[in-house]
């Protein structure tokens, strides 16, 4: 694959399959993109275990931090199109959660709320070079995110298939 389709490869995944360009809101459309993807790979398939998890953060870490450093330096520092960073802070958010349509949905809004307010020490983050900066703080959302869910999780209680409805 030459430069041209090199470069078109990561700005689908930078923009999350072009998600980043919504004339309204990019973020979010990324966001939900993030979430529909997440939401039909658990509609299909088993839930994933620790290690599954794991790998899957990390490798989605480092694509993010990889391909919205490369559009950073074409589009300038930060740019609004680069959305695969909230794609990883939403997986973030429903890392190692049951799987199903309300931790989906419960997922989605808490992670868009964090990631707007970016509590601390997100909105410092944000000054590191480049990709790391353009994504370290949506995983830090993410993480309070995750967190939060937790939180409500355990404040409803045990409600059986409710969490797990797909």
């Amino acid at each position: 694959m030459g430069y041209e389709g090199n470069n078109i490869l990561k700005k689908v995944i930078a923009t999350l399959f072009y998600s980043g360009y919504a004339p309204i809101a990019p973020g979010t459309a990324g966001t939900a993109v993030a979430a529909v993807f997440y939401w039909l790979y658990f509609f299909f398939f088993e839930p994933i275990g620790v290690i599954a998890w794991l790998v899957l953060l990390v490798v989605s870490f480092f694509v993010a931090v990889y391909t919205a450093d490369a559009m950073a330096v074409e589009w300038g520092k930060d740019p609004g199109r680069v959305v695969v960073d909230e794609g990883v802070g939403f997986l973030v958010t429903v890392a190692f959660l049951p799987t199903g349509l309300w931790t989906v949905i419960f997922g989605f809004f808490v992670f868009r709320v964090l990631d707007i307010i970016k509590p601390t020490p997100a909105r410092q983050l944000e000054a590191l070079p480049g990709g790391w900066g353009i994504v370290v703080d949506d995983v830090v959302a993410g993480i309070y995110g995750n967190l939060v869910l937790r939180l409500i999780f355990y404040a409803i209680g045990p409600m059986g298939s409710f969490w797990t409805v797909s």
